[in-house]
């Protein structure tokens, strides 16, 4: 049942209650057989599940295939020919594989916090009739036909059909995200279809669990508790919506998946070339199973070059220092893999209320002979209530946003009450749309009443004009109206004041005694501002190539009004309400979704209609809010961004990143830091696949020779500390000029960018050949001659090459098309990695101990000068093809 369209007493049948409420026998009954009210908490992932998730990875079971391999032969020679190979394999990759998969396992639940802070929002007690009196329980055990007493400042324990309403205002915005409290009542809603529904927003005869009543009393049946909720229906959305996996985690499985492939192809290969030549074409017979076993070495050294195993740990190290970088700029970080999807975002979908405006009603504009008379009358015809020392009135927004008004014209609210005590009153009612209070003004008895301008001009006698009463005309009243409609058309928010005097105080005070025969003083105009560093933040956005929209739950006039205000959209026909897009397929949403740039109206499972629609356009998606009714959409977004000082507990658990100042304009500035580390990522992936394709050229081709050149230790080595010390620097470059001129990249854009295939091909192979060459010095070195045989000099050699090259390939790597010696500044955290990585690589030779588990010779400083000098030939070779690239993009863009 639609039971904002049934009046009160079908309701209560409907719901098998009555005015008295529920006997406790039926409450207990109703209790034991449906529930208690609250939210369904969802089930909790163990450590043990969350390990075994982490280490479902192909690279991963790659690395441990090997490492299974290394050991098993490892121990098969030391068993069957009493050698004394060491284990350094099997601890080198494991040591690799935990410290990835501890840190894939560092990720919080979001959904279960999403649902914990839900739980919060809920009121811990309510009043109840039960058995015909009130009577106080745990919110959680009210049952449907329960009848609930409200008054200022209760919240809301259930979703209730209102029975009774005394100037009832309740604060939505959580879960409509309109800014005003809507004035409830008790009237029988009528659709204007049958097939259409009325907006969450517009039941005025319905209260929601999660909102809170601000003003006035009243009461109310339930008629739905705990998941059947609105509130429920959002702790539904937030369970069932899937964490959207990250652009740059696409690209990275996609690349593990690859080198996966590519690995076991490369290994199957050479192990099949190994067998024939080693065991069908020898020509001396020996131990076949001994060779099968160190072709099968040969094979895990190759695994081992292809995988980068350092690689997720640097990526994951340098999006921490994003996040530090971004939590200085007022940006929190709550899931790591945020950091890079802000540099592609393409659209940003808004909340209005808290996040677009202030989320504080504020008077903006007047119409009246005399403004202080104006905010006087405003002043004092008002609950709310503000002291000089305090920042900011305490009150119905409304009302505050008057109390405000007149502060700032020096008349202090405190100061008036006293000075002009209230003796008298008709307090607000929705029905006659008035609230009139009565004064003493220093003996003079005067009445200020304010409300709706249209209906308080019906009671109007006279106007104030130039410090007198004149007597109201038509053409007057006409000048008022038009006004009015002005302030209408900029989405105001109009309240008109007039005063009567009198000789005493009357006896009758009675509504339709007071409010007549009254003085027209004027009317002001509110509205939820623009936050000021908004306006520049939209424009920034634009340049950056993002699209802005705003999705709001309040009416599509205010909602058009600010978005042209700010320049999200030129024209109103840009705009769009939520029950339009309930008529629509997601079909015919995805058609037409390119057309608007403001919803109006939306109910929440409209904003992750939008969101999702985006998505299918294969734009990535980035969502802002601060309420409830945002926690579904955030959550779908690719990434999602809450409000730190307004934003609702639910919000902030199942956002991405939270804006610490709740400043729009700090998305910016968290977009142009993402932009950079993603650009970072992209460096530190093409150095270590060049480093590592590399490695595979020298490894495979020596391997076809009939001899090892690296060892899997070797190999593991080199990737995890000669490629990680740099690559952490690459990590510290800062952004390149012009970053936020350029348009989002595509999600489906390669990590290779436009030719960095050809480039890590090129690279890596000119790596290869330089290890390999350097391997053959070696052994020139040490035998005397130019025969391939299995030689230590020879392979100590190709380590430092290796080592060297990869660490001026980083300073190559520093931007991917511009040259080394353009920049203009010095990245010191690189240099430094640089005097590490040489450290360590002349440690392992130079230690007796080290050496000799590496299986190592002593080298003169003529081999180590020789190594140096042939890796330091990439920065040449580097610079002439960022050159050639250069000129190839000037012609095309000729």
């Amino acid at each position: 049942m639609k039971f904002y369209c049934e009046d009160k007493e079908t309701v209560l049948q409907e719901v098998q209650s009555s005015r008295e409420g529920l006997s406790s026998q039926e409450a207990a009954a109703r209790l034991e057989k449906n529930g208690r009210n609250k939210l369904a908490e969802p089930e909790k992932v163990s450590m043990l599940q969350r390990f075994l998730g982490a280490l479902n990875d192909p690279m991963i079971y790659l690395l441990l295939g090997a490492a299974a391999i290394s050991t098993a032969t490892t121990v098969y020679q030391n068993i069957a020919f009493n050698a004394h190979e060491s284990y350094a394999d099997l601890f080198i990759i494991l040591f690799v594989v935990l410290i990835n998969t501890v840190m894939s396992m560092v990720q919080e639940s979001k959904a279960e916090q999403a649902i914990e802070a839900l739980m919060q929002m809920t009121a811990a007690t309510s009043r109840v009739l039960r058995d015909g009196k009130t009577v106080v329980v745990k919110s959680e055990e009210l049952v449907v036909g329960d009848v609930v007493i409200l008054e200022a400042g209760d919240a809301v324990p259930a979703d209730c059909r209102i029975i009774d309403s005394y100037s009832m205002k309740v604060e939505e915005a959580a879960l409509t995200g309109e800014s005003v409290p809507v004035t409830k009542s008790m009237e029988l809603l009528m659709l204007e279809k049958a097939d259409k529904d009325i907006p969450l927003g517009d039941r005025v005869n319905m209260i929601y669990s999660g909102s809170t009543v601000v003003f006035g009393r009243g009461s109310a049946v339930v008629v739905a508790t705990g998941m059947d909720t609105e509130m429920g229906k959002i702790a539904d959305a937030l369970t069932q919506a899937q964490q959207e996996e990250t652009p740059l985690n696409k690209k990275l499985s996609e690349l593990s998946v690859m080198l996966t492939k590519l690995v076991i192809v490369i290994c199957i290969v050479d192990f099949a070339v190994g067998i024939v030549r080693n065991v069908f074409m020898a020509e001396t017979s020996g131990n076949v199973f001994s060779t099968v076993l160190d072709t099968f070495i040969i094979a895990v050294a190759l695994a081992v070059a292809a995988i980068p195993e350092g690689l997720p740990a640097v990526t994951t190290i340098i999006m921490s220092i994003g996040v530090t970088a971004m939590s200085k700029r007022q940006a929190l970080i709550r899931r790591l893999t945020a950091v890079e999807t802000l540099g592609c975002t393409q659209i940003i979908c808004s909340d209005k209320t808290g996040t677009l405006t202030q989320n504080r009603m504020t008077v903006v504009d007047t119409l009246t002979d005399d403004p202080l008379l104006l905010a006087k009358a405003m002043a004092l015809c008002n609950d709310a209530k503000r002291c000089r020392g305090m920042h900011e009135a305490d009150g119905e927004p409304t009302e505050a946003a008057l109390v405000n008004h007149a502060h700032d014209l020096r008349l202090y609210k405190d100061e008036l009450d006293e000075k002009y005590p209230r003796i008298g009153e008709a307090p607000f009612d929705s029905g006659r749309k008035m609230m009139s209070t009565i004064h003493n003004e220093d003996g003079r008895i005067v009445q200020y009443t304010k409300g709706a301008t249209e209906i308080l001009l019906e009671r109007c006698v006279g106007y104030w004009n130039n410090g007198k009463v004149e007597p109201m005309t038509e053409e007057y009243r006409e000048k008022v109206l038009v006004g009015c409609k002005e302030f209408a058309d900029r989405a105001l928010r109009v309240l008109g004041a007039s005063f009567r005097v009198y000789d005493a105080l009357p006896e009758n005070t009675e509504p339709e005694n007071l409010e007549r025969e009254l003085v027209f003083i004027g009317f002001t105009g509110m509205i939820d501002p623009c936050r000021p560093e908004v306006y520049d933040a939209i424009r920034e956005c634009r340049g950056a190539g993002i699209r802005p929209i705003m999705i709001t739950g309040d009416h599509i006039d205010t909602a058009v009004a600010i978005a042209r205000d700010l320049g999200i959209i030129t024209d109103a026909s840009q705009a769009i309400e939520g029950a339009m897009l309930e008529d629509m397929s997601d079909e015919e949403l995805d058609r037409v979704i390119e057309n608007y740039s403001v919803y109006a109206r939306v109910q929440p499972e409209h904003k992750t209609r939008i969101v999702r629609a985006w998505q299918t356009k294969g734009k990535v998606v980035a969502m802002t809010g601060d309420g409830v009714n945002d926690a579904p959409s955030i959550k779908a977004a690719d990434i999602g961004i809450g409000m730190g000082i307004t934003g609702t507990a639910v919000t902030k658990s199942v956002c991405d990143m939270v804006l610490a100042d709740d400043n729009f304009a700090t998305i910016v500035n968290a977009v142009e830091e993402g932009r950079k580390i993603y650009d970072n990522i992209t460096k530190v992936v093409q150095f270590q696949l060049i480093t590592n394709l590399g490695e595979i050229v020298a490894v495979f081709t020596a391997s076809l020779m009939g001899f090892n050149i690296l060892s899997a230790a070797h190999l593991l080595w080199i990737n995890m500390v000669t490629d990680s010390a740099p690559g952490l620097a690459l990590g510290m470059e800062e952004a390149e000029e012009g970053v936020m001129l350029r348009k989002p990249r595509s999600a489906d854009e390669s990590l290779f960018g436009g030719s960095g295939a050809i480039v890590i091909l090129l690279q890596g192979l000119f790596i290869g050949a330089l290890v390999f060459f350097s391997y053959l010095l070696g052994d020139r070195i040490e035998t005397g001659s130019w025969s391939i045989v299995q030689s230590a000099d020879g392979m100590t050699m190709a380590f430092l090459t290796c080592n060297f090259a990869e660490m001026f390939q980083a300073f190559c790597n520093r931007s991917l098309t511009r040259s080394l010696f353009s920049l203009k500044k010095q990245n010191l955290w690189l240099w430094g990695s640089l005097g590490l990585t040489v450290m360590l690589t002349v440690g392992v030779i130079g230690i007796p101990f080290l050496c000799e588990l590496f299986g190592f010779t002593a080298v003169s400083l003529g081999e180590f000068c020789i190594a140096l000098g042939l890796a330091a030939t990439l920065i040449p070779a580097s610079e002439i093809w960022k050159a050639v690239h250069r000129r190839i993009n000037a012609k095309k863009a000729n």
